[in-house]
């Protein structure tokens, strides 16, 4: 026996979202005998339901190039992307399509973390290759801060990764923000980190000043540990790929 709510949802996704029935039991977690099960009880067609059409079948062939060229696209890009070739669907199923043709990486174990509301903050940069400006090229930088429960991001873009621009730029997110948390993540900068050895860490004086005048622990993660900011690394990659997809 499943839950109300359950068969409910299932007949839903059938019937109104026209998903099959693989990818409904992906989404709700069961057996995929088991959504045929209620969809028959529920008075659905059986030969409909195993040979119904799927107006995503044409471009399939096209979602799974692209996610090999780029497996870390956005799903809502891919699916900007087939609606500019044509694609009439709408977007309520389309990450579950995403993910069955999505590349799979190995499975690697971690801790999932999880945040009070103000108690942590991540930030980075994020390299945005080059931009014409009076008298040449210049690097285009974007300075990334994001609310580590909340999820909202600060963005600001500069032409170099100097301290003035790095600290300026932690004014104005705490100002956008309205508060400062109480610990901000970051990677192992020269803004932020002058030289570690294990867990000894020589934090940049300069850094350790501006996070004692704004009452804010700061707190490098391990070497070679990206999980441990993912929030704000998934931030910059969904900048990259969604605004400057041609970086």
């Amino acid at each position: 026996m499943i839950p109300k709510e359950m068969e409910e949802r299932i007949t839903r996704l059938h019937h109104v979202e026209r998903w099959r029935v693989t990818a409904i039991a992906r989404e709700v977690g069961v057996h995929h005998a088991t959504v045929r099960r209620v969809l028959l009880a529920k008075g659905a067609d059986y030969a409909e339901m195993v040979r119904r059409p799927s107006i995503v079948d044409s471009y399939r062939g096209f979602i799974a190039d692209t996610l090999e060229r780029y497996p870390d696209i956005p799903a809502n890009r891919v699916y900007e992307m087939v609606c500019e070739r044509g694609y009439p669907g709408g977007p309520d199923h389309f990450r579950a399509i995403i993910a069955q043709h999505r590349p799979r990486r190995p499975a690697e174990a971690f801790i999932r973390r999880t945040t009070l509301p103000g108690e942590e903050a991540q930030v980075d940069w994020g390299h945005f290759g080059k931009i014409q400006v009076a008298g040449g090229h210049r690097w285009l930088m974007a300075f990334v801060m994001v609310l580590s429960h909340s999820r909202q991001v600060f963005l600001r873009f500069f032409l170099d990764m100097t301290m003035g621009s790095f600290l300026r730029a932690h004014i104005e997110a705490l100002e956008t923000f309205g508060g400062v948390p109480r610990k901000l993540l970051y990677d192992n900068l020269k803004s932020v980190v002058l030289e570690r050895r294990g867990d000894a860490i020589r934090f940049n004086p300069i850094l350790l000043d501006f996070a004692k005048h704004c009452r804010f622990e700061p707190l490098p993660c391990n070497v070679q540990r990206g999980k441990e900011k993912g929030r704000v690394e998934r931030a910059v990659r969904y900048i990259r790929t969604s605004i400057f997809p041609s970086r």
